[in-house]
Order: C-alpha cells, then sequence, then structure tokens
C-alpha cells in the first residue's frame, strides 16, 4: 500500500569519465556533486542532506564520504548518510533518498556515488570484488563473479533457444551505444567475431561478455516537484520506486535463469507508477555480464521468459529498436564503479528526457527505467522516471 507523498523530481544530474582516472576518490565524487548542482541550476546552500554511495572506499583511504563531501561543498552542517549494498548501492542510495524528499522531510538533497578501484590491481580488486558475495559460500570458496555468472549463462543456453552468440550481441550494441557516449570507458566498436574470439574467462563468459572495473562518480539533485518548478523546466518526475531481495548465494536460489529481487522490485515500481512494461520507452539495466542483460530484460517484463537472448538477437534491444536498453553504453561499455553504477543510469534517464543524450537520444522517449542490482542479484532497486 502506498502512502500520499511529496511528488519527487530529478532537477540536475553530473558525472566524471567513467575509466582509470588519476583524481583520488574525495575529488571525483566532488566533481560529480558539483556538475549536478550546477546542471539543477541551484546554490549548494540549497541542499538539505547528502546520500553517498560507495562500497570500497578503503581502497582509497577515505570511507567516510559523506561528511567530506558536504565540507567539500561548503555545507558541513548538512547531515549526510553513506550507503553500501555492493554493485547496486547507486540505486539504493536514491531510493533513500527518494523516499526522505517523499515523506516531506526534505526538499531538495543531493545523491552521489562514487567508486576508486583501478589503482589497487586486477588481483586486489577482484578480491574486493568478492566480498560482495555470499562469502563463507562463494568467494570464500573460489567462486567469483565471472564464475557465478557463467553458471547462469550455462543454465540459460541449456534451458533456453539461445548461444553463445547471441549473448555476444548483447556486447556488441552496449558497445555501439558506448561509442556515441563521451564518458563511456570502453568507446570502442566490436563485432561478434571479436566476442567469440577473445579470451574466455569463465566458459561460455569471454572476456567481451564482461564489463570492466572502473573509476567514476555520478550525482543527481533530487527534489519535490515544488522546488523543480521554482527553478527550472528541465526535470522529471520519479513516478515508480521499487526494491527487492533474492537469496544472497546462487545456489540457495530456485533457478539460475531469474533473478527473484528484479521481479520483486519491478512489480513494486511498476505498480506505484500506474503502468506497464510496455510504457517504458528505455531502460538502463544492470549488465555486468551478458547474460545479466539478457535475463533483466525478462524479469522486467519487456519479454517472455527464455525470448531475451532472441530479441537481442533480432535487435529488438538496439538504439531505437522495441524496447532501447542501455543506450548509455550500460556497464559493458560505460563501465561499472560500483557505487556510482546505480546513480549514473539515474543520470542518464535524465539526460535523455531532458533532451541532453546527444547522439544516442531515444526519439520521442516519455518513459524510462533503471535497474541496478547487487552481486548476483540479492538486492535490487527499479525505478521510473516521466518527462514533464
Amino acid at each position: 500500500m502506498f502512502v500520499e507523498r511529496e511528488s519527487v523530481c530529478v532537477l540536475g544530474g553530473g558525472s566524471t569519465k567513467y575509466g582509470k582516472l588519476d583524481d583520488s576518490i574525495s575529488d571525483i565524487t566532488l566533481q560529480a556533486s558539483v556538475g549536478a548542482i550546477e546542471s539543477a541550476g541551484i546554490e549548494p546552500k540549497e541542499i538539505e542532506a547528502g546520500y553517498i554511495s560507495n562500497v570500497f572506499g578503503v581502497a582509497d583511504k577515505q570511507v567516510h564520504l559523506g561528511p567530506v563531501v558536504m565540507s567539500n561543498l561548503g555545507i558541513s552542517e548538512c547531515p549526510s548518510l553513506s550507503i553500501e549494498s555492493a554493485c547496486g548501492s547507486g540505486s539504493v542510495s536514491f531510493r533513500e533518498a527518494f523516499a526522505n524528499v517523499a515523506a516531506g522531510f526534505y526538499d531538495a538533497v543531493l545523491v552521489t556515488g562514487t567508486e576508486k578501484v583501478t589503482h589497487t590491481g586486477t588481483d586486489w580488486t577482484t578480491t574486493y570484488f568478492s566480498y560482495c558475495s555470499d562469502f563463507f559460500y562463494e568467494g570464500q570458496a573460489g567462486a567469483s563473479f565471472p564464475g557465478l555468472f557463467a553458471s547462469m549463462a550455462r543454465a540459460y543456453l541449456h534451458e533456453f533457444d539461445a548461444t553463445e552468440e547471441d549473448l555476444a550481441s548483447v556486447a556488441v550494441k552496449n558497445h555501439e551505444n558506448g561509442v556515441l557516449n563521451p564518458k563511456a570507458h570502453l568507446r570502442k566498436k566490436i563485432s561478434i567475431d571479436d566476442v567469440m574470439d577473445s579470451a574466455v574467462v569463465a566458459s561460455p563468459l569471454k572476456l567481451y561478455d564482461c564489463c570492466p572495473f572502473s573509476d567514476g562518480a555520478s550525482s543527481v539533485i533530487l527534489c519535490n516537484e515544488k522546488f523543480a518548478k521554482e527553478h527550472s523546466k528541465d526535470y522529471v518526475k520519479v513516478i515508480g520506486s521499487g526494491r527487492g531481495g533474492s537469496p544472497a548465494a546462487l545456489q540457495g536460489r530456485e533457478q539460475l535463469t531469474t533473478i527473484p529481487s528484479t521481479r520483486i522490485a519491478a512489480e513494486a515500481a511498476y505498480k506505484m507508477a500506474g503502468i506497464t512494461a510496455k510504457d517504458v520507452d528505455f531502460a538502463e539495466v544492470h549488465d555486468c555480464f551478458t547474460v545479466a542483460e539478457v535475463v533483466d530484460s525478462e524479469d522486467l517484463g519487456f519479454f517472455e521468459k527464455g525470448t531475451g537472448a532472441t530479441a537481442a538477437r533480432n535487435g529488438d534491444t538496439k538504439l531505437n529498436g522495441s524496447i532501447s536498453i542501455n543506450p548509455s553504453g550500460g556497464l559493458k561499455s560505460k563501465g561499472h564503479p560500483i557505487g556510482a553504477t546505480g546513480v549514473g543510469q539515474v543520470v542518464e534517464a535524465f539526460e535523455q528526457l531532458t533532451g541532453k543524450s546527444g547522439e544516442r537520444t531515444v526519439n520521442d522517449a516519455k518513459i524510462g527505467l533503471t535497474q541496478n542490482f547487487g552481486a548476483t542479484g540479492a538486492s535490487c532497486a527499479v525505478h521510473i522516471f516521466e518527462s514533464v
């Protein structure tokens, strides 16, 4: 049941480039935050609270980021909250900010996601990532995320009419979109053959089936509609929000070809928004591996179970296809700075719905959706946005 609430809007958004960055985590967090503030056309003093999503601040020797960001913005008296929910941290942070504005506690808040991990090297970064799994059953036992998602991919290929080339088509499409995104980590066109010929990481997943480790920060300003109207005409409404959970360890699930948390979160978000999947014009989904995008597209209701790979093969998910999925390039091409990813998806939705997305624009888009999960989907948040 949903109680009466304030209408919540995204008033501005900003991001650093995603990739290997030299600046400190404090610096990139500030850069994205200032970008969002400038995009919104407000002053830092108008912000009443900050929500900062980050997973591995310890890797850059800064774990209490909230007060650091508020202090650097000259609003040290503003309360802040640091949020960690593995790879889904950004969307959970956005959800908490949304709930507080909707409840009337604040008129305007800052939501910033950030991560800095590439400097630690592949071995340590992979180790850090493993801490996001159910470590006793998975990470400690040697089950890496490529291995866990490879299990999902193998199950999907076995159960449905799908091939490794179908999964590769997801990577090809997202790289095509990423070339159009100046802030993407991997701006390089690839072919099906490139994916198939790349090194096997965990069969059937190959190197080009996997998203990169990325540094980066993304930020948005959330506010009530009265505040938005007083400051700008370029804002979008948040019309739906949902969260869900799944068994933490992959081996605890009844099926490997669906992510329960996504289905739960999507159902709640659609109900709040009063729409169905058919009303969505584009979606930013969590494609940490190509199979994840396929499963996401089904769990979100865009395609029937078992047909997501066929849809990818047929080009239904391309830019301006029947449902544009990951016009930003997704995690696969845009990049995956863990704590920033979910907020970066919201920045993309804001830019798409306010005419600021350039060559990757989804034509005549009115409604966009973001879906971001943690680990293998143990936690998930889905948000739905509408242009005004």
